[in-house]
C-alpha cells in the first residue's frame, strides 16, 4: 500500500489551493484566529502552519500578494459542504404543469380544466395554459383569445399572468404564477 500523507488526502478531488499546491513566492498569511501574521515566503508559511498542526490555504489567489490563511482545512470542507447542503434544501423548485385548451371548448371541459389549473395554483405551481389551433381554427384567432381571456380572468383571485399571451405558429400560450400571499 502506498505511503500517503494527511495532507496529500485533503488535497485530492477538489479545486481548492491548499498546503504543497500553493505556489506563489510570496504570501500575505493570516493566523488561524483572523490575526495577520503578515507577508511570509512561502515555505515559511507552510512551515508555521504545520507548526500549529493546520494547514495553508489559499483564500484570494488574485490579490497582490496573494492571500492564504491557516486553518483546519477538513473542518473547513466540511462547514462547506453543510452550507451548500443547506442552501440546496432552502432553495424553491417551481413545478409547471400544461393544460391544453381549444378554441371551441365546451362549458365543462372548460370548466374542468380550470377546476385543475386552481387546484395547482393553490397547490403553488405555475400552469402553462396552451391554446391550439387545428386545421381552420387557424383563421378564428379572436375567438382563441376570447377563451384563453377567459381563463385568465376566472384564475384572476388566485394567479398573475407571468408571461402574457403569445402566439407561436398553430399554438398560442400564456403562464400564470400563484400570487404571493403574505
Amino acid at each position: 500500500m502506498i505511503n500517503m500523507e494527511v495532507k496529500d488526502i485533503k488535497r485530492a478531488g477538489n479545486d481548492d489551493l491548499v498546503n504543497e499546491d500553493i505556489r506563489f513566492k510570496e504570501v500575505l498569511v493570516i493566523g488561524p484566529n483572523g490575526e495577520q501574521l503578515g507577508i511570509l515566503l512561502r515555505r515559511e508559511a507552510l512551515e508555521k502552519a504545520y507548526e500549529l498542526e493546520l494547514d495553508l490555504m489559499c483564500v484570494a489567489p488574485n490579490g497582490k500578494p496573494p492571500v492564504c490563511k491557516i486553518l483546519d482545512y477538513g473542518k473547513h470542507r466540511f462547514e462547506m459542504q453543510k452550507k451548500a447542503k443547506e442552501a440546496k434544501r432552502n432553495q424553491q423548485v417551481t413545478e409547471m404543469k400544461p393544460i391544453r385548451l381549444s378554441p371551441v371548448i365546451d362549458v365543462h371541459d372548460f370548466e374542468t380544466k380550470l377546476k385543475h389549473a386552481r387546484k395547482w395554483l393553490d397547490d403553488g405551481m405555475k400552469v402553462k395554459v396552451d391554446m391550439r389551433f387545428r386545421g381552420r381554427l387557424i383563421t378564428r384567432l379572436d375567438v382563441g383569445k376570447k377563451v384563453l381571456y377567459n381563463f385568465i380572468n376566472a384564475t384572476a383571485d388566485i394567479a398573475n399572468v407571468e408571461k402574457a399571451p403569445s402566439r407561436e405558429g398553430n399554438m398560442m400560450h400564456v403562464i400564470l404564477a400563484p400570487k404571493k400571499t403574505k
